[in-house]
């Protein structure tokens, strides 16, 4: 295994740590209509969480494949706004799967040797696998951060 290799690895462990950390939360069957900020509730972090995670899936997948990527298009607020809007509706369990799905796809790819640089958005840079790799775990970090911050006060105050 090359360092290359090596540091996608570790990325992936840390990632996979990210996401069994927001899995085991979301797993607790608790009340995720707590609103974190100030439009989102825990339920709409997970929604943005989980459609995030499925471009960085998609356009690893396309480039596995041979296909153009497409990535997502609009200023980040539009975007992250689209992120809840499109997943309000689900289902927890379904959102849960998705990103499982998705995390799936991600390992399936994230070792091919032909994948150098992944599109993260139109108009924004292409990111190494490494580099998504940590802006993704980061990225979730954030959100359970903000989460358990938020369900510690409310969870004190009952």
């Amino acid at each position: 295994m090359t360092d290359k290799q090596k540091r996608i690895k570790a990325n992936v462990e840390v990632l996979r740590n990210e996401l069994d950390q927001l899995f085991d939360f979301f797993e607790k069957g608790l009340d995720y209509d707590k609103m974190v900020y100030e439009f989102w509730n825990e339920k709409d972090i997970l929604g943005h969480i989980t459609f995030w995670h499925e471009s960085f899936a998609r356009n690893i997948s396309d480039l596995g494949k041979g296909i153009k990527p497409k990535p997502l298009k609009g200023k980040l607020s539009e975007v992250n706004k689209q992120s809840v809007e499109t997943t309000k509706d689900e289902s927890i369990e379904n959102l849960i799967k998705r990103l499982k799905d998705a995390q799936n796809t991600i390992e399936a790819f994230i070792f091919d040797d032909k994948i150098n640089m992944i599109p993260y958005k139109k108009g924004s840079r292409d990111y190494s696998k490494t580099e998504h790799l940590e802006v993704v775990s980061n990225h979730i970090h954030k959100h359970l951060k903000d989460i358990h911050k938020i369900y510690g006060k409310t969870d004190k105050q009952s």
